[in-house]
């Protein structure tokens, strides 16, 4: 075991600490897996001072980038800055000085994707981001990889764990929104500013990455339909468990069908006999369908210090596997002939409508519904006194969301509306 390959790491922050301490604890074993020596040779940060908890050798830590940047001797380059800038300076600036990168930066790549892999494939080097998409899960290099006799037919993916820790508690403990993101916070499962992951953007992100390697097609957030959790309720939760037997998840979904890829993120109304059903608190499954292999679920922790480091480590393991490797990032063809926009998407649908208990409001609603279209499968109110505004709720049968979605401005305008309606899909 002669040959040594230096590692650089890019930001000593919780993830970072967690790979150097995978590195201390399991070093054997890595290098018995390479049969080479794995060496972290430098760590950058702005802050060297703070105690990490964790080991490091003398004259490893330094203040400044170029230190790993321009050291001809470092071979891998972990970034985990996050962010944009200057993350993205960074991961350029290491390829083209000839060094393969790892990052766990999936705001970067899903915005940056094509400069990125247009200068890893330029330079020869490989960029590795298992840890971009469902923390620990060994999730895209088996999509990548061990899937490639599969044309990927759909993706689904509960993604994002201050999401769906929300939702869990919620059901649980029949608690509103805003009572359980405090908590949430509070526990340390949702940021200060926890708009990011409420709003489903960073499940747009890791989205486009699942949709480059399952459909070999790279779609901006802004080509598609995002949705948060803000608006769902307890009664919304009930009126699921109770009528629908489904739960609500905010769900990442990608699916073709004739040449078309449908790719949206949205609370999502998920039957209790579907295996994403289950995941619970902050853990992530990304559920697909291969053609050959037929339904596949991968789960786990999909965040967190040591299940990311995992990812992050493993990823520089395979990449001093195979250095020599090509770079290729799902289906080098496509089967994607469209993005098929939201408006044109079927489903069924859950309505809540917030109206005035007055003789013929029903009536008026369900002729709106008609007239566009939309079957209505089952409709339930709850009782109240006489002009007392209550929620109504609807389950259609399939229908075109641009139908639903004309039908319901037409509805909330009406003068016995109290509320804008809320519109949930069914899987």
């Amino acid at each position: 075991m002669e040959e040594t390959v230096n590692i650089g790491l890019i930001g000593f922050g919780t993830i970072g600490s967690g790979v150097v301490a995978t590195l201390n604890q399991n070093i054997q074993l890595l290098e018995s897996k390479v049969n080479k020596k794995v060496n972290l040779k430098r760590i950058v940060d702005l802050d060297i001072t703070t105690d990490r908890g964790v080991e490091v050798k003398p004259g490893v830590l330094s203040t400044n980038v170029d230190d790993i940047l321009e050291d001809d001797e470092i071979d891998i380059v972990i970034e985990l800055v996050g962010g944009y800038q200057p993350a993205l300076n960074f991961i350029l600036k290491a390829m083209e000085n000839g060094k393969h990168v790892v990052t766990a930066n999936k705001a970067l790549l899903a915005k940056h994707w094509q400069e990125i892999t247009d200068s890893a494939q330029k330079n020869g080097v490989r960029i590795a981001f298992e840890a971009s998409v469902g923390g620990g899960i060994p999730l895209l290099a088996p999509l990548n990889d061990g899937l490639t006799a599969n044309n990927i037919e759909t993706i689904y993916g509960i993604i994002n764990g201050t999401a769906n820790y929300i939702l869990t508690k919620m059901a649980a403990e029949g608690l509103d929104f805003d009572t359980v993101l405090k908590e949430a916070q509070e526990m340390g499962y949702a940021e200060a500013d926890p708009t990011f992951d409420i709003e489903g953007h960073d499940t747009a992100q890791k989205l486009i990455i699942l949709s480059i390697l399952g459909f070999g097609v790279y779609v901006k957030q802004e080509r598609f339909h995002v949705e948060g959790i803000t608006r769902i309720t307890p009664d919304d939760i009930r009126f699921a468990r109770e009528e629908l037997e489904s739960v609500i998840k905010l769900l990442a979904i990608a699916q073709i069908t004739d040449g078309e890829l449908e790719i949206r993120v949205h609370p999502t109304l998920v039957p209790e006999t579907h295996l994403l059903a289950a995941v619970n608190d902050v853990f992530n499954a990304v559920y697909l369908v291969g053609d050959v292999v037929g339904p596949v679920l991968m789960y786990g922790a999909g965040a967190g210090m040591m299940p990311t480091a995992s990812a992050v480590v493993a990823d520089c393991i395979d990449i001093i596997q195979d250095m020599e490797r090509p770079v290729a990032y799902g289906p080098k063809e496509t089967r994607v002939e469209k993005i098929k926009d939201i408006s044109e998407v079927e489903s069924k649908y859950y309505l809540r409508i917030t109206a005035l208990d007055e003789p013929g409001v029903l009536h008026s609603i369900s002729g709106v519904l008609s007239d566009l279209d939309i079957s209505i499968e089952s409709v339930s109110q709850k009782k109240a006194d006489k002009g007392e505004a209550v929620p109504i709720f609807i389950v259609t049968h399939h229908a075109l969301e641009k139908n639903v979605q004309e039908a319901l401005t037409l509805i909330d305008q009406m003068d016995f509306v109290k509320e804008e309606t809320v519109l949930i899909r069914l899987l």
